[in-house]
């Protein structure tokens, strides 16, 4: 397939999938377009990678639906000055969409080779404010904190306490809680009489395995 090819196909998904579902964001969307999520997908699924649904990746991951990726994405309402944390690199196509909404983005994968493989898209993409590490996500990165927003791609029983910990003050915090097959998003806005949480869409995702998430 065609660059044009790809590009109609990112069109399609936005006007088939993510405009009749809700998804209302111009940037959001324009991310969601600009992005070559069949970049980001294993070869042997890329003819699948513009599809509603998820689609695995190695070590046992998966690369999120696009209707989830800009789910969360709108719920972190982001204006483009934001420092970001994002838990759980996989592919990296999620840390791309952010990283065309926000000024940096720190994310962290505990599959190293998952990290090596996002970090050289990103290179070769030209993202150059995406700040890869390897290591338990449900730590955050301290080192860097606070964030602005934090938004967590796997599925996780309560949102870690380091997470909150290093969210900065007004910040939004996005994650899948619940029981490891089957979550719901939650969002969080530190304020200052404390954290205010809604609920969102129903989801599921691979689990969340850490020192704050489910044991190995």
């Amino acid at each position: 397939m065609t660059n044009t090819d790809y590009r109609d196909l990112r069109k399609a998904m936005i006007s088939k999938q993510l405009i009749p579902r809700g998804i209302s964001d111009p940037n959001v969307l324009r991310a969601m377009e600009e992005v070559p999520r069949h970049f980001f997908v294993e070869p042997d699924h890329r003819q699948h990678a513009y599809d509603d649904s998820a689609l695995p990746t190695a070590d046992g991951q998966t690369i999120s639906q696009p209707y989830m990726v800009a789910v969360m994405t709108e719920l972190l309402e982001l204006h483009g000055d934001e420092n970001v944390l994002e838990i759980g690199t996989g592919s990296g196509y999620q840390a791309a969409i952010l990283a065309t909404l926000a000024r940096e983005v720190y994310t962290i994968e505990r599959f190293t080779d998952l990290a090596e493989k996002a970090a050289e898209r990103f290179r070769t993409l030209g993202y150059a404010n995406i700040y890869v590490k390897s290591g338990d996500g449900t730590l955050g990165w301290s080192e860097e904190a606070p964030f602005a927003r934090i938004i967590v791609t796997a599925g996780a029983p309560e949102v870690p306490a380091p997470l909150i910990d290093q969210l900065a003050p007004q910040g939004i915090l996005v994650a899948p809680v619940g029981e490891i097959y089957s979550q719901q998003l939650v969002k969080l806005i530190k304020t200052k009489d404390g954290i205010v949480r809604s609920f969102h869409t129903p989801c599921i995702f691979v689990p969340l395995v850490g020192a704050f998430g489910w044991q190995d």
